[in-house]
């Protein structure tokens, strides 16, 4: 068993962990191993964690990763991209739910999926930014680059440009003939800011549209004998919803998908926000006439591409679905590998926890080949899932070892002092981010 990258991975990733490193390893070879674990105190039961239980908490409370290495670690041991292809990247938002934590400071109002009809699609906690390395073909197998939480005083947007623009720079290694990389993200960062932010990045963007935007051709030459006033620096405008506004686009293709509906795709160059001129960017329509037309399932769908390198028109709608890969990864996450059934008090606790999680997923990817345990009722002609690969630790974790030094007993907590009295911790309430970015705790 060829296990040098991973055993490569894992010693990098122990010098990361700056203080209490030995009980983050452990807890990340816990994580990895002990499928039946449900929570973070039987993690601790798992015979890769030689520590107590409590240990874990005091482990992600004294942490200190240093994250620039880690980013550096996660870079260089990236799926590179097969020959003639381009990596293709993704970006998106996940919410953490807390919605009674009271004593965690900083929550926000962030949204909540499947809940029943009616209910407000807002819940109090945190969310966090992940950037990853996307698979050829939709799956789980996501790849983390970087997942930071967006704090209240920012937003999305501002926070997957901070981690594009340093992930970007780790990522110089890669073939000069691989071109450049291909950014996916939904319609949040869709808008005229997250552009104007990743303007100058070498990498381009396939990003979701809304379909009530407005943009503008380039403005008309200035005639010769200009009349009064100022020249004019917008020309004719381009409103999504109109259809009057689209004129002749400049490249059209009709085709067929899997199922064998037809999708048409046109598109729109040379278009610019009245807020920011100097970016140009391509407007793209798809539309498919075997969709259910539904808000899961729209008949027409906007994009909007910035960069040099648009792939060609028959290609965009599959390249467009491996976004959905994070939906998938996310998934794994929480289910699987505990990311949102953990409670701890603090933000950097949990971002701390945010980090292991993100470590054992790339591992999984690194043993991807290595092996897989399979239930006898699970197909054996179907590519392995995470799920699959993590069974399969115990016995590849098992011929690696741990860089981990082993613990040592330190003797038993003198315990509280006589007399003390022991505080209530303190309530912080949730915080409202309105549309001006100013935010208003309620």
């Amino acid at each position: 068993m060829y296990c040098d990258p991973l055993a490569e991975f894992r010693d990098g990733l122990y010098l990361c962990f700056e203080r209490a490193g030995d009980a983050l390893m452990n807890t990340a070879d816990a994580l990895l191993t002990e499928t039946a674990a449900r929570s973070l105190p039987e993690l601790s039961l798992s015979s890769c964690f030689e520590r107590t239980w409590h240990s874990l908490y005091e482990a992600f409370a004294d942490a200190q990763i240093n994250r620039s290495h880690l980013q550096r670690l996660f870079a260089a041991f990236a799926p590179k991209p097969q020959p003639g292809q381009r990596l293709i990247l993704g970006v998106d938002a996940s919410s953490i739910a807390r919605p009674q934590s009271q004593t965690v400071q900083d929550r926000t109002y962030v949204s909540a999926s499947n809940l029943p009809k009616g209910s407000k699609p807002v819940v109090a906690g945190w969310q966090f930014s992940s950037l990853c390395v996307l698979p050829d073909t939709p799956s789980s197998w996501t790849y983390v680059l970087d997942n930071q939480r967006i704090q209240s005083a920012t937003t999305a947007a501002e926070v997957a440009a901070r981690q594009l623009t340093a992930v970007l720079s780790r990522l110089s290694v890669l073939p000069q003939k691989a071109g450049t990389p291909l950014l996916l993200g939904d319609g949040s960062y869709g808008t005229v800011t997250f552009l104007n932010l990743t303007q100058e990045l070498p990498c381009d963007k396939l990003l979701r549209f809304a379909k009530n935007r407005v943009l503008y051709r380039p403005a008309p030459p200035r005639p010769e004998k200009p009349g009064p006033g100022a020249p004019k620096k917008d020309g004719a405008v381009f409103l999504c919803k109109d259809a009057t506004t689209h004129g002749k686009p400049d490249a059209a293709w009709t085709g067929t998908d899997a199922g064998g509906q037809t999708v048409e795709v046109v598109c729109w160059h040379n278009l610019h926000f009245k807020k920011a001129r100097t970016l140009t960017v391509s407007v793209i329509r798809v539309t498919r006439h075997g969709a259910a037309d539904t808000k899961r399932d729209p008949r027409v769908s906007w994009f909007v591409f910035a960069g040099q390198d648009l792939p060609p028109l028959e290609t965009l709608p599959s390249v467009y679905a491996r976004r959905y890969s994070l939906e998938h990864g996310f998934r794994v996450d929480k289910q699987d590998l505990l990311w949102e059934q953990v409670r701890l008090r603090t933000p950097e606790a949990f971002q701390h926890w945010t980090d292991i999680v993100a470590c054992v997923r790339n591992q999984l990817c690194l043993s991807r080949d290595l092996a897989a345990a399979r239930q006898p009722w699970e197909r054996k002609d179907r590519p392995a899932t995470p799920s699959q690969v993590r069974r399969a630790m115990g016995t590849i974790l098992g011929q690696l070892g741990t860089p981990a030094r082993l613990c040592q007993p330190r003797g038993n907590s003198q315990g509280r002092a006589k007399g003390a009295k022991v505080k209530k911790a303190p309530r912080y309430k949730v915080v409202f981010k309105n549309s001006k970015k100013t935010k208003t705790i309620v």
